[in-house]
């Protein structure tokens, strides 16, 4: 047995290793934005009705639903969407390169959640318990 394939054999259970810390990490800006935890928006959170508070709900709720691994292909696909939207609505008109308009996260949870999209959750994860595709 090769090196890669026995590395490949660990590649769903690290699917799923990363899946719930993207989901983690994520689900922080959500709580800035929605509870004004952690800081908030300067010592504030955001009003529901605004694109922040938006943000904020979908940070907060979809960052849980992806640790959990539950509902996970659609839950990405709707995240990395709104990524793209951020990236587009902010981070671009500052400058075109990620490094220069601190969009790298946007970016990379963008395109982390185009990937858990098409892969699925993983092993680890309720869309596996309740018999779904991970």
């Amino acid at each position: 047995m090769s090196l890669s394939s026995t590395a490949s054999s660990y590649e769903p259970y690290l699917r799923s290793l990363l899946r719930i810390i993207v989901g983690f990490t994520f689900s922080l800006h959500g709580y800035q934005k929605f509870f004004g935890a952690l800081g908030g928006l300067g010592g504030q959170k955001a009003e529901l009705a605004s694109m922040m508070g938006a943000a904020g709900v979908l940070e907060t709720f979809g960052g849980a639903l992806i640790i959990l691994g539950l509902f996970t292909r659609p839950t990405a696909f709707i995240l990395c969407g709104q990524m793209a939207v951020a990236y587009f609505r902010v981070h671009i008109w500052i400058s075109f390169w990620p490094l220069l308009n601190q969009g790298e996260i946007t970016v990379l949870y963008c395109f982390t959640y185009l990937w858990l999209c098409s892969a699925g959750a993983g092993p680890i994860s309720l869309d596996r318990v309740f018999g779904w595709k991970h």
